[in-house]
Parts: C-alpha cells; sequence; structure tokens
C-alpha cells in the first residue's frame, strides 16, 4: 500500500491538475474526518471529501454535526479517535484546547512542506503569511505548528448601513466618538451595543487589547505576564468594559446562549442596537431572518474604534482550526486530507457549494488569491484591512489543566454578569487576576 501512495503522490507531484494523473488509488485505507456543521453548513464537507477521495482514492468516513463535541467525546474516551478534526479554539465545550492542554495533537509542521494532492504546489506556497506563525496555530512557542489554520474572518462591529444613513450618522473612529453616538441613539430608544453570546468577546477583546497597547500589551496579556492586569493599559481595558456594559441592550445576556443568540443577532438587524460584534459568517447565518425584515437594511462593518484620536483601529482576524489527534491510526493518510484542504480545489468547494437553503457556504480559505473566490459583500468584509484597520491575531497560551480554571470563564463569560449588574468591573478584575496567577504558575 505504501509503494501505491507513493507512486500516486509522485504522479501528482509531476503533473498537478493534468487530467492524465490518476488519482493514488488507495480504496484500502478509509479516514475518520470529524467537522463541525456550523453556519456554513455540511454540504461543503461532504463535496470536499468527495473530491479527497476522487483524487486520492482515500475513503472519508465523515461525521458534520452541530453538537460535534458530543457526538465524538464518547469513542475518544475509549481510545478511538477521529483521524482528522475540524473545530476551532474557544468554544464552550472547550474540546481542542483540552487537546492543546494534554499533549495530544499531532505534530502537522511536515505538512507544511507537503505537496498538496493534485497541484503542484507545497501547502506553504499557499497559506498566506502569518497564519502559521501564531498561537492559535502554534500553541508551544516551540516553533512547531500543531493545528491548521481554517476558514478565516475579519472580526469587528456589524451594524446596518442604512440605519446610518437615514440618521446622518458617520461610523465613530475613537471611543470617545462611540460614547457620543450611544447617547445619541438611546434618545431614540436604539441601544449601543449587544452581541451574540459571551463568547463573542474573544475577538473583541483581543482588537482591543491590540488598539490600547499594541502587540506588547497582547503578548503581555496572552501569556499571563504578572502585574499587567495592574498595569495602566489594563486600567483602561477595564474602563471601557465597564462603560460598555452600561450602554449594552439590557436584554443582551439573557439571550446569550446557544439557543437564542440570533434574538441579540436580529437587534442590529431591527435597529434595537446599533453595534456588536462577530465575523463575516453572520451574513449567511441571518440570510432568512434578514428576507424577512420590514425596515431597511443593508450590512456594514467597521473595525473597533481608536483608543485615541489619530490612533489606530483594530480588527482581530479570527480564524478556525483543523487538527490530527495523536491517536490517529492513519496519520499519513490524514496529513494529506489536511494538505487537501488548502488545494484550490477544496477551497472553492468551501467556498461556494450551495446550502439546502439555496445560499453558498461562504466558508473562505486563508490561501493566497482567495480573493477571486469572492463575492461583492464578502470582498467589502475582507477589504477591511485596506481601509487602515490594523490586524489583530493570537490567543492566550497553553497551560496545564487546572479544574475549574478556564479561559473562557475567565475571560469572556463574566460579561454576561458585568451587563445584568450581578458583579462589579472590580470583582471581574479579581477574577482575571486569580485565576491567570495559575495559568502562569501552570504555563507550559
Amino acid at each position: 500500500m505504501k509503494k501505491i501512495l507513493a507512486l500516486g503522490l509522485a504522479c501528482m507531484m509531476v503533473l498537478g491538475m493534468f487530467a492524465g494523473c490518476a488519482p493514488a488509488g488507495d480504496t484500502q485505507t478509509t479516514i475518520q474526518v470529524a467537522a463541525l456543521n456550523s453556519a456554513y453548513g455540511d454540504e461543503m464537507w461532504k463535496a470536499v471529501c468527495e473530491a479527497f477521495t476522487k483524487q486520492t482514492g482515500i475513503q472519508v468516513q465523515l461525521t458534520c454535526e452541530a453538537n460535534l463535541e458530543d457526538v465524538i467525546s464518547a469513542s475518544m474516551q475509549g481510545g478511538d479517535y477521529p483521524d482528522v478534526v475540524h473545530l476551532a479554539t474557544g468554544r464552550e465545550a472547550g474540546l481542542t484546547e483540552q487537546f492543546i492542554n494534554g499533549n495530544m495533537l499531532a505534530d502537522l509542521t511536515d505538512v507544511l512542506s507537503m505537496t498538496i494532492p493534485g497541484e503542484d504546489k507545497k501547502v506553504s506556497d499557499k497559506i498566506s503569511g502569518g497564519f502559521t506563525e501564531t498561537s492559535m496555530t502554534n500553541p508551544y512557542g516551540d516553533g512547531k505548528t500543531y493545528l491548521a489554520p481554517m476558514f478565516y474572518s475579519p472580526c469587528g462591529l456589524f451594524y446596518n448601513a442604512e440605519l446610518f444613513k437615514a440618521n446622518g450618522w458617520t461610523v465613530p473612529a475613537t471611543w470617545d466618538e462611540m460614547w457620543t453616538l450611544g447617547d445619541a441613539a438611546l434618545e431614540k430608544g436604539i441601544y449601543l451595543f449587544t452581541y451574540p453570546t459571551a463568547g463573542y468577546y474573544d475577538a473583541f477583546m483581543f482588537a482591543l487589547i491590540y488598539s490600547i497597547g499594541g502587540a506588547e500589551f497582547f503578548d503581555d496579556v496572552t501569556n499571563y505576564k504578572e502585574g499587567v492586569w495592574e498595569s495602566d493599559n489594563a486600567k483602561k481595558l477595564f474602563e471601557i468594559l465597564d462603560k460598555l456594559a452600561d450602554y449594552t441592550h439590557p436584554d443582551t445576556p439573557a439571550q446569550a446562549n446557544n439557543t437564542d443568540f440570533t434574538q441579540n443577532q436580529l437587534m442590529v438587524m431591527n435597529n434595537s442596537a446599533l453595534f456588536m460584534p462577530n465575523g463575516t459568517w453572520i451574513v449567511g447565518e441571518m440570510a432568512n431572518a434578514e428576507a424577512s425584515l420590514t425596515n431597511d437594511f443593508a450590512w456594514g462593518m467597521t473595525a473597533l474604534p481608536a483608543v485615541t484620536e489619530g490612533g489606530a483601529g483594530y480588527s482581530f482576524c479570527w480564524f478556525e482550526q483543523a487538527w490530527i489527534p495523536a491517536g490517529s491510526k492513519n496519520m499519513d493518510a490524514a496529513k494529506q486530507f489536511v494538505a487537501f484542504l488548502y488545494s484550490d480545489t477544496a477551497a472553492n468547494l468551501f467556498a461556494n457549494t450551495t446550502k439546502a437553503d439555496g445560499s453558498k457556504s461562504g466558508a473562505i480559505q486563508p490561501i493566497n488569491g482567495v480573493a477571486e473566490l469572492l463575492t461583492e459583500d464578502q470582498k467589502m468584509f475582507y477589504s477591511i484591512y485596506d481601509n487602515g484597520a490594523k490586524a489583530a491575531m493570537g490567543g492566550f497560551a497553553a497551560f496545564n489543566a487546572i479544574e475549574g480554571v478556564d479561559v473562557s470563564s475567565t475571560f469572556f463569560e463574566p460579561i454576561n454578569s458585568l451587563v445584568s449588574g450581578s458583579i462589579t468591573i472590580e470583582q471581574y478584575k479579581a477574577t482575571i487576576i486569580a485565576n491567570t496567577d495559575l495559568m502562569r504558575a501552570n504555563k507550559k
């Protein structure tokens, strides 16, 4: 079987996409792929798996569920691991973080030097710059890649551009302008802010950290530097978060869950709130709701405002991750599958597969030349970095498991309580300091 694979791969390397190159024909190998069924839908994953089999002969057994953690956890506890998992960090269940913290991920560094099945380019030639140089792909800071970057999206503040046009409002460039707009909007019964769930504060807070203190402050925060939460930069961060809580629609926390979060997103669409943090997937996710609106509506997106006049606004570049469990029984075939995810064929299927509702999947791979696959709306969102916003990228450093302590419950989930008034900003700060002391002591 290894000889067959070698011959097939050699054929692909030499002839690339030419019709004369037959697939490897390894019909004896079947890999298990587990992927999240998100707003992008599952149709694209089915199409990509079929294309991979057609190209390589390797069979794929796909599990694609919205509650993926629940579906695959039981079998993994028994030692039966999928060969490839598409599941990002930052989800409530924290499954990917468990694999990171438990050192249970396969090293994917060699995948970067692999030739993409069906093409003559290496994976490293296709992935856009910077995406494999961040803690979100290299969580241990050892120069090795353990998580493959997937489906990237500029994150920012989404709003109803028609509402701004009708009221003659301009998008705030600074937080002082934001508060002024919030006061003006509230006179019309419109709150300044809402959010889908507290988990959406990850990209929001990361961009805010960058805008306050740049990369140095971000690195200090995400590496749990001692004393960082008593700094002047941290004081400014807490001031903004505390004030923003007062400007947030009061119904937000009650609906900030996996069942009702779309009601919070609808607030921006029906003019109950001006801004919400989100990513470009929001357009497809709320397409049906948009069709039923009675008010004028058009999506707008902006980076987070600058902290000072003339300062930089930031948009966090959020992306998902795919990874291979160290317990994969088909490591070589699994790595071929990960490499194939960066092919032009896969990128086109991820972006343009038709979903059950008739819309396009819209998942954008972080590869060079991807702009050719974008719709006009997507081009508007993805051009945010061409319009003055700076990109923020990265995440919290890995640490050994601490009972009762994790990133989400420390930094993001308390936002619900802050908005509802059940905790104060000082209590929120105290929780962060206490937990980051533990994270620093257990940092990998």
